[in-house]
């Protein structure tokens, strides 16, 4: 295809993308409302700026006069990114795959077939975990003092947690992609086994935003069980892989005689 083709195809593919963020974004403007409800209610279980228990809840606050604008502009966004998300990932994927190996498309096809409902999953989880996490960092406030807490910072909190579940869930993808693509074999993945699982628990101490020992359980036990099984693939790959490999040289010495 011509330099001018490739930036015409770009284009389009962009363009797609950009209609897809725009009408999910107005759905988010337009829902605006049930969605912050939605996540106020993680932290009370009541409606938004109630109070249900000092040592577990706070009062959601919004700062300025433009503060209720500029945090419907950011929910918009999000809900724009998050739900364009299938629609973006295709477009990136359709305009990669043709200058792909048929061995690259292989493993390409299976990263974007199962990383998005992993990342599902994972930020299923973060989002399950959440209240469980508010619970606890509330929980540390004296009863003498209220917790006021600005709601974009509360939106960013719950963020940051979905957001590190969700990716976090992509390591057996990630490793498995590397096998299909023979840049990577079972056995390196599991023969440092102590340093995965101690990486795991470094990592969920370091970027599980509220710290707690509960959420830094839910999140490493899973990616300990992904980390082995993901080596347990990629090892049934590695013995088809060179199964094929001796039938194609015992082939080509036959062949050969």
């Amino acid at each position: 295809m011509p330099l001018l083709a490739h930036f015409a195809e770009l284009r389009s593919r962009v363009f797609r993308s950009a209609l897809a963020f725009v009408i999910a974004g107005t759905l988010g403007w337009i829902f605006y409302g049930r969605i912050v409800n939605a996540v106020a209610d993680l932290l009370c279980n009541v409606g938004l700026g109630e109070q249900k228990s000092k040592a577990h809840c706070a009062t959601l606050t919004v700062e300025g006069v433009l503060g209720p604008l500029n945090l419907q502009i950011k929910v918009a966004i999000l809900v724009g990114i998050i739900v364009s998300a299938p629609v973006w990932t295709y477009q990136l994927w359709a305009f990669v795959a043709p200058g792909l190996h048929k061995k690259e498309k292989r493993g390409a096809i299976f990263f974007i077939a199962t990383a998005v409902p992993f990342f599902i999953f994972g930020g299923y989880l973060g989002y399950r975990v959440l209240p469980i996490a508010l619970k606890f960092l509330l929980g540390l406030t004296p009863n003498t003092l209220t917790s006021l807490v600005p709601f974009d910072t509360y939106l960013d909190f719950c963020l940051r947690i979905v957001l590190i579940f969700g990716l976090a869930f992509e390591l057996p993808v990630f490793l498995v992609s590397l096998s299909l693509l023979g840049l990577i074999r079972g056995r390196s993945i599991l023969k440092p086994w102590r340093v995965a699982i101690f990486s795991i628990t470094l990592f969920t101490a370091f970027f599980t935003p509220s710290g707690d020992p509960i959420s830094m359980a839910v999140l490493a036990l899973p990616l300990i069980l992904f980390y082995f099984g993901a080596g347990l693939i990629a090892l049934l790959i590695d013995k088809r892989r060179d199964k094929k490999a001796a039938k194609e040289e015992s082939d080509e010495d036959s062949a050969s005689r």
